[in-house]
C-alpha cells in the first residue's frame, strides 16, 4: 500500500487547483417509460370493423341479404346479375329522374325504355336518387321504379349501380334485344 501513496500524492499535485465537476441537476427517470400506444392502428381497426358491419356489401352478399334492388326474370342466372353489376355490359344511355314526381317519372321511364329498345340498346342506367330531397328523406321513386320495371316484358334484369355510377341511387337495367 505504500507504493500507491506516492503515486496518489503526485497525481493530486498534478491536478493542482482543479475542482471536481458538479453532478448535473437532472432527475433520472424513476421508472421506464411505457410502450407507445398505437393510436392510428387502433383507429384503423375500429374503422375496418365499422365498415364490415355497416359498409357496402359485396355483390353476392347484397343479393342474398335483400339490401339491394335486384331482379332477374325467370330463366336468367345470378351470373347475369353479377356481370351487370360489375360492368360487363356498357351502359348505352341513361335517364335521370331527379326533380320528377311519380307521374312524370312513370311516363319518362316508359318512354325512355321504349326509345332504348327501338334503338337496340341492351344496357341502360336509370337514376332515381337517394331520397335526400324528399320530405322524409327516403327514396320515393326507388320503390316505384322497381314496380314499373317488374311489369315490363322487355326488362330481363336490373340491379343497383356500382358506386361510381350512382350506387344506391341508380339502377342498371338489362333489356331484351330485338
Amino acid at each position: 500500500m505504500t507504493d500507491r501513496a506516492p503515486e496518489e500524492s503526485e497525481f493530486r499535485r498534478a491536478l493542482g487547483d482543479v475542482q471536481p465537476i458538479r453532478p448535473p441537476r437532472r432527475l433520472s427517470p424513476a421508472a421506464p417509460r411505457p410502450a407507445p400506444v398505437p393510436l392510428q392502428s387502433r383507429l384503423d381497426e375500429r374503422a375496418a370493423l365499422a365498415e364490415s358491419v355497416a359498409g357496402e356489401l359485396s355483390v353476392d352478399d347484397a343479393i342474398d341479404s335483400g339490401e339491394e334492388l335486384v331482379y332477374a326474370r325467370e330463366g336468367i342466372s345470378r351470373q347475369v346479375l353479377r356481370r351487370l353489376r360489375r360492368g360487363y355490359w356498357v351502359v348505352e344511355d341513361d335517364l335521370d329522374l331527379h326533380g320528377m314526381n311519380r307521374r312524370e317519372a312513370a311516363l319518362s321511364v316508359a318512354e325512355f325504355l321504349r326509345r332504348c329498345r327501338t334503338r337496340g340498346m341492351g344496357c341502360v342506367r336509370i337514376v332515381h336518387g337517394k331520397g335526400r330531397g324528399s320530405p322524409r328523406r327516403e327514396p320515393v321513386l326507388k320503390g316505384k321504379l322497381r314496380q314499373w320495371l317488374l311489369h315490363r316484358d322487355d326488362v330481363l334484369a336490373f340491379c343497383q349501380a356500382p358506386p361510381t355510377q350512382g350506387g344506391s341511387g341508380a339502377l342498371l337495367v338489362l333489356l331484351k334485344l330485338r
